[in-house]
Parts: C-alpha cells; sequence; structure tokens
C-alpha cells in the first residue's frame, strides 16, 4: 500500500506526519507512574532522563549544563556560541535579549563574528567535568575538522556534530571534506551525529560508527529553514522512519544498537511522550529548556542559523519563562499546558498504556489524528 499523494502530474509525494498528526493509544493494562523507568544508556553513559539539551546559546550555559546533569540529562555546549568567544558572554547574552527586533539579526551577526577562542573551549569543559557530570560538547561540521582534538583533549565523554542536515558523504568540492567514517573511528569517545530526516540518510549515519542519530531538520522553534529554504521534515514521519533504520542497521551489524534522539518539533510534554513512541530513545530540547528561569537566554531562544553571515534562516524568538528547569522537568505543573513537568506527563502515559521502561514503550499503538494547538 503507497501512501503517495499526486501532487500535480509530474509529481509525487508522501504524506507525512508531525507529532500533532498522531496521538498514543492506551492499551489494556496501566501500572504506577511510580514503577516506571524513563532512563536511557548510550554508550557506557546512563541517564535517569531521556532529555538532551539543544547546544545553543540560549538553552545552554556551563551553569545550566551542569543543573540538567545533575537532575539526570545531558546538557550540551555549544563550542561555537559565545561561551567559546568570550570571556564574559552575559552582558551580550543579556544585550541579545533586549535587541529591538529591526536590529537583532544585524547585530548578532556582528557579535558571533568575533573569532573562537580554543583556550576557552577547554576551560568551559572543565568546569562542567568539575561538577561531576558527563561532558558533551557540540561542533558543527564545519567546524569538526579544525577543533575536534581541543575538544577531545578537554576530556569530553560525548562528542555532538549538529548541523542542520548531516551527511556522510558531505560533497564539497573547495575543501576536504569530513569523513565521518574514519573520523569517528579515530576518536575515542562516542559521537551523536544529525541532523538526518530520512531512512537512507541515518542508515549512511548509522554505519559511520556513531552512537546515536539525531533526527529533525527545521523542526525547531528556532528555525524559518522551511520558508528560507523550502526544506522541513515532518517529525513523527522522520523518527519512525530512522528508527527502521536503526532495527535494519542492528541486523546488519550483527547487533550494534544505535540510538535515535528527535531533535525539534518537542515542544511539549505530549510531543515528548509522541517522539518515544514513534520510536527515539531520548529528545534534544531546544526552546522547552530556553523557557526556564536559568536559561542563558533570558525568555529568548535562537540557534547558530539566526546569526548566518550569509543566509541567515533562524530568528530570536520570543519564549518567556515559564518556571525554572526544575519544574519544566518535573513540576509542579501549574499550568495544563504541556510546559511544565515534561518527565512526569511521560511516566504517566507510559503508565496509562502499561510500559515500564522506554525500550517497551516504543511499541505502544499510535494512531493518526491531526490535532491543531491552541
Amino acid at each position: 500500500m503507497s501512501n503517495e499523494i499526486e501532487i500535480g502530474r509530474g509529481k509525487r509525494g508522501r504524506r507525512a506526519y508531525s507529532f500533532d498528526d498522531v496521538a498514543v493509544v492506551p492499551s489494556r493494562r496501566t501500572r504506577d507512574p511510580e514503577e516506571v523507568s524513563v532512563a536511557w544508556q548510550i554508550d557506557a553513559y546512563h541517564f535517569e532522563l531521556p532529555i538532551v539539551a539543544a547546544p545553543m546559546d540560549s538553552v545552554m550555559s556551563p551553569a545550566t549544563a551542569v543543573a540538567l546533569g545533575r537532575a539526570g540529562g545531558l546538557g550540551v555546549l555549544d563550542l561555537e556560541g559565545l561561551w567559546t568567544r568570550y570571556d564574559d558572554p552575559e552582558p551580550l547574552l543579556a544585550e541579545i535579549a533586549a535587541l529591538p527586533p529591526e536590529r537583532v539579526t544585524a547585530r548578532m551577526q556582528e557579535i558571533y563574528a568575533a573569532p573562537i577562542i580554543p583556550e576557552l573551549i577547554s576551560e568551559r569543559l572543565a568546569e562542567v567535568r568539575a561538577a561531576g557530570v558527563t561532558v558533551a560538547g557540540a561542533l558543527s561540521p564545519q567546524r569538526t575538522q579544525q577543533l575536534w582534538r581541543r575538544v577531545v583533549d578537554a576530556g569530553v565523554d560525548l562528542f555532538v556534530i549538529r548541523g542542520t542536515t548531516v551527511s556522510a558523504e558531505h560533497v564539497s568540492g573547495r575543501a576536504e571534506p569530513l569523513n565521518l567514517k574514519r573520523f569517528i573511528y579515530e576518536l575515542d569517545v562516542p559521537v551523536i551525529v544529525g541532523g538526518a530526516a530520512t531512512y537512507t540518510a541515518a542508515l549512511h549515519l548509522m554505519r559511520t560508527g556513531a552512537a546515536g542519530v539525531l533526527v529533525g531538520f527545521g523542526g525547531g522553534a528556532a528555525h524559518t529553514t522551511r520558508v528560507s529554504l523550502g526544506i522541513h521534515a515532518p517529525m513523527a514521519t522522520a523518527v519512525a522512519d530512522v528508527a527502521a533504520a536503526r532495527r535494519d542497521y542492528l541486523d546488519e551489524s550483527g547487533g550494534r544498537y544505535v540510538h535515535v534522539i528527535a531533535d525539534g518539533g518537542v515542544g511539549r510534554s505530549g510531543d515528548l511522550v509522541k517522539a518515544v513512541a514513534c520510536g527515539a530513545d531520548a529528545v534534544m530540547l531546544g526552546a522547552t529548556l530556553a523557557r526556564a528561569v536559568e536559561a542563558p537566554g533570558r525568555g529568548w531562544h535562537w540557534g547558530p542559523e539566526a546569526h548566518h553571515p550569509q543566509l541567515p534562516r533562524g530568528e530570536r524568538v520570543e519564549v518567556g519563562s515559564t518556571g525554572t528547569m526544575q519544574e519544566i522537568l518535573f513540576g509542579p505543573g501549574r499550568v495544563a499546558d504541556g510546559t511544565l513537568n515534561l518527565v512526569g506527563a511521560l511516566r504517566r502515559a507510559m503508565a496509562t498504556t502499561g510500559y515500564s521502561d522506554l525500550k517497551e514503550f516504543q511499541r505502544v499503538e499510535v494512531v493518526v489524528s491531526p490535532y491543531t494547538p491552541h
């Protein structure tokens, strides 16, 4: 059965679904939310929560990375952000939050034009390590070649290579492309790489030896990729496609399990539930954590695309502050809009459908039931 739709006589397209288009169906048995485990493990690293913070300046500072680590999640520092360009980025973060809309893009381009200082990479990662939590840092594919040794020498536990789209075979006539397979093989630390939004792209990334694949493209709250490049991947379909690649790669590799991390489109607790239901092992949160009182963005959220020197395809978005990081993760929820107590909501959804851990919950029944949030 094909779910292809004719767009016009010369073009057909497959119907794809976002998290808002699907819902989880309760099963026969239920259990206590307290008896449910939401823990996951990648390589040698165990986490009590399936939550990874997006490496974005509005979300993660060394302090918030430590706080998330202590809460049971994984904070990832953007090693190309303000924390590695300035000794004290706090005044600049405050300035970005206060900029009038018409000045934002131009001023951010100026601020982010400052060079990356390699010594600061070591310092920031050391700060997280000193707190005793798992250390993760992210570079774009373009910068990985140049800075990876500094990152590894600084003692990173998990290395994240995150771009809007990352392929196993980046083609460039000008620069020596990053050979992911060779790079990962030679590296002593597990690598999480993405984004990928299709079965084939994800399978290629899994074959490079990556420990985890980030799923998503232009789905985040701070992206305008869909309107500026016309590229977008509805997340429920993307996660389910990549989960199928994980299953097939598990057979092909004789048992190597690659973790699937939904990156984008997870704005509320229900999206987290549906991401796992579609096959994700964990989710990467940007805007959701940017809403924390402690977040460096001070109620605003932006990604690296917002200050791209030639083609900005992101914007500074006002997300507001809904509560502390603790309240966003564990509640108590004072509002019913899914922005607080994400972990409690996931536990309750798993308990209501009768599943005791995340791997089991990936098998839950899902229906297509489009919903328009108010």
